[in-house]
């Protein structure tokens, strides 16, 4: 496999928000980005998970407890990280959640979460960040949008409608901002072996083979994989890629979902 891991200097001087940094994709690009030089503030609801991750990491790594779906609670993380570290470069908006549901079943309160946390959150972040990326001269700005966004999963009705938003509102903060020197882009992952997914997989049995089986690359991905694509839509190497939404996702959103009859062949002439 490629190597997901840096010990370079690519973002020496930079500092960093990440949300949902306590685990999964989130986690795995903190350790990505400050490995190679970022200040990195994780934000996240879970204390002990963060504390973990900043004790790990030691120096210019801190932690900031936040519910992301709160806009006050938002704009005071973004100024407590420019307080602590004297700006922001990078605002990586990767907390999300999801839900299953079909539209004349799924409770208001269940939508009205989904869309708090996985768009209202993303806006917040933005509308906070953005000020103090101006003052830097420019900035990066990558959400965690999904291949739920470029297709639609049978019954996640919220996750497939915020995650498709996140993928346009991406669009439009590139253009709006790149006269500022502010880049926005999206990773749209498939499926990732972190916890919150692979609890619910390995719950029904079966359901990863099967998952597995329509993946062309046969496999999920690691954090490590999403976090790397992430890291460098963040970074100078990526210094004219704005408005991009970048699948992520084993081949999955490039196949159209009908039957490989390459398979159907093979197994009936073997037959």
């Amino acid at each position: 496999m490629a190597n997901t891991t840096s010990s370079g200097s690519r973002f020496a001087g930079k500092v960093a928000i990440v949300t949902g940094g306590a685990s999964g994709i989130g986690a795995a690009f903190v350790r990505r980005v400050h490995g190679e030089g970022a200040a990195v503030m994780i934000a996240d609801l879970d204390v002990a998970g963060s504390e973990e991750l900043a004790a790990e990491l030691g120096s210019n790594a801190v932690f900031r407890q936040v519910d992301v779906s709160d806009a006050a609670a938002v704009e005071a993380m973004v100024e407590a990280c420019v307080t602590r570290f004297g700006g922001l470069d990078i605002l990586y908006n990767n907390a999300g959640i999801g839900c299953f549901g079909l539209t004349p079943d799924l409770p208001l309160e269940q939508w009205h979460r989904v869309v708090a946390v996985n768009l209202d959150a993303v806006f917040y972040g933005c509308r906070a960040a953005i000020p103090h990326m101006r003052k830097r001269g420019g900035g990066a700005i990558v959400n965690t949008a999904s291949a739920s966004g470029m297709a639609a999963d049978f019954g996640f009705t919220a996750y497939n409608a915020t995650k498709a938003a996140v993928i346009n509102y991406t669009r439009s903060l590139a253009i709006d901002h790149a006269a500022d020197g502010i880049r926005a882009n999206a990773v749209c992952p498939g499926p990732v072996e972190t916890p919150i997914l692979m609890n619910g997989v390995d719950a029904i049995p079966g359901l990863k083979a099967e998952w597995e089986g329509v993946v062309p690359a046969k496999r999920f991905a690691r954090p490590e994989e999403i976090a790397a694509v992430a890291a460098f839509l963040a970074s100078d190497d990526a210094s004219y890629v704005t408005g991009a939404s970048i699948p992520v996702d084993g081949g999955l959103t490039a196949h159209t979902g009908q039957p490989d009859l390459r398979a159907r062949m093979a197994a009936a002439a073997s037959a």
